[in-house]
Order: C-alpha cells, then structure tokens, then sequence
C-alpha cells in the first residue's frame, strides 16, 4: 500500500509538472482580405502537438516548451512560422494565397472597403479566386455569386457578356460596383455591361457583396448593395501558369501568366494575357475576346507601398433578344432571329463590340504607427458600341435575316441608301468615354478603441454618342435629313442632309483609334461632360464586445449635354445642372457570447438624378420632374460561429421615393422604352446562409431568402421607341401593391464540397427560384413566372509534380445537370383569358422573354509553376 501511495506521489508530481509546465499559445488566423480562416492548422514545429481554428479563425494551443515555432497551414495557402517565448497571444496571423497569381499584395485597402475593414458588420458575402476559377467557367463574373442570399443573375441568355444582378430585389443601376476602390457603374445611367468587364474572371483575387448599406465610406448608390472587385496586383514569388479550356458550342479559352516576383529592390511585375472565343448556346450569339493584364509593383520601404495597373478586354459578341414564348416553342429555345447569312457565310445584325482600358495607381501609406493614407488614380478610355439594322430588313421564311434579298435591293437602288427607296445598313450606336478619377482615403488611430476616417472622391466624365455606318452591304453611300432645333428644343429649321461614305467595322482593337468624323455621323451626335466631387468621413468606436460607427458622405454632380446634330450651332450647349447629394449611415455591433453576435445598421440616401434621367428627351431640354431620390435603409442582424457551424440571419427593411426608371421589350423585333417617373418601391426580406463542416473532409453551405418587394403609390409613365421617338403620351397609372420583376423573391439553396483525396474533390449546388415576376416596370399588371431549380457538379484533381509549387490541376464542370427547361425572364405580362389562344405551364404564349440555358459543360487544365 506504501508502495502504491508513492507511485502515485509520483506520477501527480510528474502530472502537476507538465500542466504548470504548458506554455498556453493564442491568436487569430486570417486570409488576405482581413477575413477569419477557419479549420486552419496550427501546429508546435517539430511535434505533432496542433489544433485547428474555429469558425472565428480562432485558436488556442498548449505547448511544452517555453519557446518555440508554430506552423499555420491552410489548403490553398502558404504555410507561415510564427516564433514565440513562453505565454503568448500570437495576435492575428495572415496567411497569404499559394496559387502563382493568388499570392497578391492587396493594397488600396483604405478606399477598397472591405467588410472586414470596419469593425461593425454587415450582411456579406465573400468569393475567393480560387473558388472563382474553378466554378465560372464560360460564365460572366456575376455567376459566382448565383449561391449566396438576395442575389438573382438573369441576361445571361441574351450572349456573352450580356448578364444582370439583382441584389435585394434591386438592378444594377442600384448596386455600386468599385474595382480596387475606384466607382465603374456608368456615370450617365448608373448600370454595368459585364462585356466589358469579362477579364475580371481572370484578374479578381475575390469578389465581396455586401448587401444592403455596405461599408463602403463613398457617396455611392448602394441601394441594394456593394460589390467589390479586388484585382491581383503584383505577386511576391516568381512563378505562373498556363491554362486551357474548352466547353459547349466550340468554346475554348487559353491563357499565360507570368510572374517576376519582388527583386532586394522591392520591384515586381505580374503579366497576364488569354483570348476566348466560342459559338453560344443560342443560335447566333458567337463571340471573341482577350484580356491582359499588367501590373508594377514597388515597395521601396516599410513606408510607402506603390502599384500600377492596366487590364482590358476587347471583345465583340453578338446579341439574342427576346422573342415570345410560342415562337421559342414553335422553332426551339435556342431560336434567334438577328443573324443570317450572305453567300451562305455567317453575318449578324446584333453585335456588341467595346474595348475599355483601365489604369490606376495605388499608393498606401504607413504614415506613422497610428495613422495611414491609401490612394487610388484612375483612368478609363472605352470605345465601341452595338450594331442593329436601319433601313429595310428583310427576312427569309424562317424568320431569319435575308442578306442576300438586302445587297439584291442595295444593288438596284444604284448604290444609293436612304429611307424609303428600299436600301438597308447595319449601323453602330457608339459609346466612347473619357473617364479621370481619385479616391483618397486617410485613417487616423485617435486611441485603441478609437479610429477617424476622412478622405475625398473626384471624378470626371466625357461621354461621346453617336451612330455610324457599320457596313453597307453594297451601297456607296446612305444619306439623311434632320430639321434643326433652337433654343426652345423645337425644330424650327433648316433641313440639314449628312451623306455618309465611310464605313466602319466592329474590331474592339481597331475601334480605339478609328471611329467616325462629324461628317460621317449619322442619326444623332451628342457628348456630355459629368463632374463629381465627394468627400466622406467615418467615426468608429470598438472595443472586445461592442463596437459603433458613423458615416457621412456629400457629393455635388454637374452635368452639361451638347448636341451636335440636331441644334443650330449657337444652342448645341445645354444649360449645366447641378445636384447635391449626401449620405449618413450609422450602426452598433455587440457580442452576446463568445460565438454570438447582433449587428444593427440604418442609413439615409439622397441620391441626385443620373444625366439619363435629367436629360430623358434625348436633346438639351431639362426633365423638369428630375429630382433626388430618397433612400431609407434599415437592418438588422445575428451572426453564430463555432468551431464547426457559422451562420448568419440578416432582416432588412428599404424605402425609395421619387425613383426615375425605364425597362426595354422587344416584340417582333420592335423595341419599346417605357419610362416612369415619381415611383416609389418598398423592399423587405430575411435573409439566413450557413456553413457546416461535419466531416473534416466535407463542407455544407446553404441559403435562404425570403422577399416582399412592391411598388407603390402612382407613376406617371411614357412610351418610346427605338430612335428615341415618344410613342404614347404620358400618363398617371396607379401602381400600389404591384411587385418587382426581374428577380426571384424567394431563393434557396444547399451545397456541398467533398475532398475525397488531398488533390480530389467533388461539389455540387442545387439553387432554387421562385415569387419571380415579369420585369415591365410597376405600370403593368403582375405576372408570375414559373418557380425552377437548377443543380450543377463538379470534381476537381490536382496532380503534384516533384516538389515546390508546380503542378497540373484538372477541373470539370457540368451546369443544370437535370437539363431543366425554364423561363428566366419575361418582358411583358399578357394575362390568361379572352385574348389566349395558347399557354405554358399557365402563362400566355403571348409574352416575351428568355427561356434559360439547358445543361452546359466545360473543362480546364492549368499548369503552375
């Protein structure tokens, strides 16, 4: 028994020792956007004493030794050594991207805005680089965010480049979009053509929305959200790929990056270039495009950080429009009618063709330990526009163009076009820009719960539009007359004739250096300069379990139209308009547990009138119902994080007056404009999406959007036509309790990603969508689109070659694997009754629309090195 007591006095002397002994290590792992990292591996170098972080990217580990290294890992990340002596908090460890481009140096982060930049949350939603590369496949950018909550992406059926998001049942006119910080929505009408942005899929290190109020510190129109684009700037390792893809309907893309790394004097360069290109799934929507990318970057000390950027991406696709329903089931949902053929070659008289080049210079700088300057300089230069038929068309029995009957009736008028003699031309509406910007941001530490914000937004924008003889299709020439117009906007004389000979085609590369002259300008010719000035300040408080904030924002727009074309020469300059604008926006973030938190936001837009809205007439008189649109935002929200469950439930609440909006329909190849003005929406919801990670193998992500988006009050409204022609009188229609089209009001979705392997995974989402309604504006009468769900697959492999960073990584996508038919959109909202003669799955045929793509495929390789 005394035996036995002393062993024991032993083995607790040993016990008590190694316990008193235990050095406690914690700290806090992120990735390089700011963001928590959870599963991440923590482990004492050398043993194989580690942890992993919670959902919070949280860790606490026990180590024997008094001193010593840890190793953080994390797939797709490269592994970082953190030393430490005796008890210690490690603070926050950020890990930096391992894929060739991936590994970035963001910077900018003071004007980017990202969520993770202010201490008080928001209701958003982060796609990294990597999950970017692997799902989008031929898909514009907005698909990668078709998974997360509020978010409806339609267009995509109209061609490449041709898509729209929603965001809180809101378009995109409503939801700001910033590339590393700098505004790229359209200063004249506030919307985003995704054509022109088609590289971002290559260059976007991530994509962060942020729905409803958002972070973001600018006097932007964030109504329904912000979306930030965070490009790869300059990488820290020598390195790059190659990459290859192919999909549905001949498409293929190829690309090559490479990187210099940073030399000993802190220079670098990153260089990327791909070409596309591809038939479409609809008939006649084939399409063509690079992109490149360059980026400089130079760190000459701890102080200052400096990178220049130019991207582009040229490219040129041809359109599909809507058409109704009974046509589609009478010749086949991949039907189009704008393209033909000419001695049996292929030619279209719908096709989209821009080249945009974009500049900016970063500069960051660590003024003292306490207070810090981000810049950004920027620069746009677009050029192009879209081609469509002026003059006679004429179609074969299919419905097809018939170009061959047109160069017929060319040839017979004698090679002289005009209306009404039976000639025809594809003309090209364009829309070239200037565009000159700086957003600064300065941040100041006041104490260590204490952090001021003040910074400025300059911008300004000259637009130039008009249209040109894209081809002739055999004429010589095409001549037209216009009245001109004084003072009083009213055509008072003389008649002025313009004779174009000159034509121009629809290379996105040539087209930056060679457009039409005045003289050969045809239809209308008109520019307008837009300047903007803004600054904004933020106030925020935070400590361990609460934090508040204050933003205010002010902003003045200038807008001068001049009109070339249809004005005598002393009245071409409209009177200049100035409009005043301002934000505030305020919240409060507090824990309720170490796992729990609620957040509370609300804000207050007066928005100023877009130029398209001030000067809607399409000449120099000034819309006198144009006026600010009032914002008012509320929201609320709760956010969970274990160590093997996060979710987020989000309830907001979205009030705008006096909105100016238009929606287009096509009918039988007729374009209609209808514009309302004085409207009033009401948008609320709830909003729930998680993460779950049951197997260490195996992740669940899921969402669930519940909407009631309604129009109401009355409207008054008006109908145009394609060359800008009223076609109806205004009228006041009642419009109370009618509900936003174009987006699913009820979403819902649940995915999964399995790594059978370390270098073999599959994954899967299934997204379901219905409460969608016909987007034709609040004047008409609702009308219900069938609910849908699609599923969509994919397995991934990387295959390792020796040892270091290069290696082979295949990847294979299918899309709507059920190859499930459904409408994604209507235009128009005929009613089931006397006038129906046939319907499907209850809707008149009648309407017009898009019915969504069947199952596509794609698959890539890519090699690193």
């Amino acid at each position: 028994m005394k035996t036995f007591k002393n062993v024991l006095l032993v083995a607790l002397f040993f016990v008590t020792a190694t316990v008193l002994g235990q050095t406690k290590i914690t700290g806090k792992v992120v990735d390089e956007m700011g963001e928590p990292l959870p599963g991440a591996n923590v482990v004492v170098k050398g043993t194989t004493n580690g942890t992993a972080t919670d959902f919070d990217g949280k860790f606490m580990l026990s180590a024997s030794a008094e001193s010593g290294v840890v190793v953080v890992s994390f797939v797709g990340y490269n592994k970082k050594e953190v030393s430490y002596s005796g008890a210690a908090d490690l603070g926050t460890i950020a890990l930096e991207p391992s894929n060739t481009l991936d590994e970035i140096v963001i910077i900018g982060k003071g004007v980017i805005d990202l969520a993770g930049g202010r201490k008080t949350p928001v209701a958003v939603s982060t796609i990294k680089a990597a999950e970017i590369q692997k799902k989008i496949g031929t898909q514009d950018v907005t698909m990668a965010l078709v998974n997360t909550p509020s978010v409806y992406v339609a267009g995509q059926s109209g061609g490449f480049g041709d898509s729209r998001i929603s965001v809180r049942g809101f378009d995109q006119t409503n939801t700001a979009f910033l590339l590393n910080g700098q505004p790229i929505n359209g200063m004249e009408d506030g919307k985003m053509y995704w054509s022109n942005w088609s590289g971002v899929n290559d260059i976007a290190s991530a994509v962060q929305i942020q729905r409803g109020l958002g972070a973001s510190k600018l006097a932007i129109s964030s109504v329904g959200g912000t979306m930030n684009f965070v490009t790869k700037t300059t990488d820290k390792k020598e390195g790059g790929y190659f990459y290859a893809g192919t999909a549905n309907d001949n498409y293929y893309k190829v690309s090559a990056v490479y990187n210099t790394g940073l030399s000993q004097s802190g220079w670098g360069a990153s260089v990327m270039l791909s070409h596309w290109q591809g038939d479409g799934y609809f008939d006649g929507t084939k399409g063509q495009g690079q992109t490149y990318f360059i980026s400089f970057g130079y760190k000459p000390n701890e102080k200052h950080n400096f990178n220049f950027l130019l991207t582009g991406a040229p490219q040129w696709h041809d359109q599909n429009f809507t058409k109704s329903i009974q046509t589609y089931l009478d010749k086949g949902t991949k039907y189009n009618d704008n393209w033909g053929t000419y001695k049996g070659e292929y030619m279209s008289e719908r096709r989209n063709f821009y080249h945009k080049p974009v500049l900016n210079l970063n500069w960051d700088y660590d003024i003292s330990e306490v207070s810090r300057l981000s810049t950004v300089l920027y620069a746009s230069f677009g050029r192009g526009g879209g081609t469509g038929n002026r003059g006679s068309r004429v179609r074969t029995a299919d419905g097809l163009i018939d170009y061959d009957a047109i160069y017929a009736n060319n040839a017979a008028a004698g090679g002289v076009g005009m209306f009404g003699n039976g000639t025809y031309i594809t003309r090209a509406s364009m829309n070239n820009h200037e565009w000159f910007g700086l957003v600064s941001n300065f941040e100041h530490d006041i104490n260590e719960n204490l952090t001021f914000n003040i910074g400025a937004d300059v911008r300004t924008y000259y637009g130039t539009h008009f249209r040109q003889v894209a081809n002739f299709h055999g004429l010589d020439s095409w001549t037209e007359d216009r009245d001109l117009k004084d003072g009083t906007h009213n055509e008072v004389g003389p008649t002025v004739s313009v004779t174009a000979t000159e034509s121009f085609g629809t290379n996105p590369w040539s087209t930056m250096f060679n457009s039409a002259g005045e003289d050969q300008r045809i239809d209308y010719d008109s520019s307008e300069r837009i300047t903007y000035g803004g600054v904004f300040t933020q106030l925020e408080y935070s400590n361990d379990n609460m934090s508040a904030f204050f933003q205010g924002a002010i902003s003045n727009q200038q807008h001068q139209r001049f009109d070339r074309y249809d004005y005598l020469p002393e009245y071409e300059d409209s009177k200049k308009v100035d409009n005043l604008g301002y934000n505030l926006k305020m919240g409060l973030g507090f824990k309720t547990s170490e796992k729990g938190s609620f957040y509370f936001n609300t804000g207050y837009y007066s928005r100023q009138p877009y130029h398209d809205n001030i000067f809607n007439n399409f000449d120099n008189s000034i819309n006198p119902s144009s006026q600010n649109e009032d914002i008012y935002g509320l929201e609320f929200g709760y956010n969970f994080k274990s160590e093997f469950f996060s979710a987020n439930v989000n309830l907001y609440n979205t009030v705008w007056k006096n909105r100016v909006d238009a929606t287009t329909d096509v009918v039988n190849n007729v374009v209609t404009i209808t514009e309302t003005t004085g409207q009033s929406q009401y948008h609320k919801g709830v909003e729930f999406d998680f993460v779950a990670k049951p197997l260490a193998q195996l992740n669940v992500k899921g969402f669930l959007s519940v909407g009631d988006w309604i129009y109401t009050g009355e409207v008054v409204t008006r109908t145009l036509d394609e060359d800008r022609n009223v076609t109806a009188p205004s009228t006041t229609v009642e419009v109370d309790g009618r509900h936003v089209g174009d987006a699913a009001q009820f979403t819902a979705g649940l995915g999964f990603d399995y790594s059978i392997t370390d270098d073999l995974s599959i994954d899967s989402d299934y997204r379901f969508y219905d409460e969608l309604y016909s987007n034709n504006g609040a004047t008409n009468e609702d009308l219900k689109l069938p609910s849908y769900g699609l599923l969509d697959a994919g397995v991934s492999y990387k295959l390792r070659l020796g040892e270091g960073s290069k290696s082979l990584n295949f990847r294979a996508n299918v899309n709507n694997v059920l190859d499930t038919e459904y409408i994604s959109e209507l235009r128009s909202s005929y009613q089931v009754g006397a006038g129906t003669t046939n319907t499907y799955k209850g809707i008149d045929t009648r309407n017009s629309g898009y019915f969504g793509m069947g199952t596509t495929w794609n698959f890539s390789v890519r090699y690193n090195f």
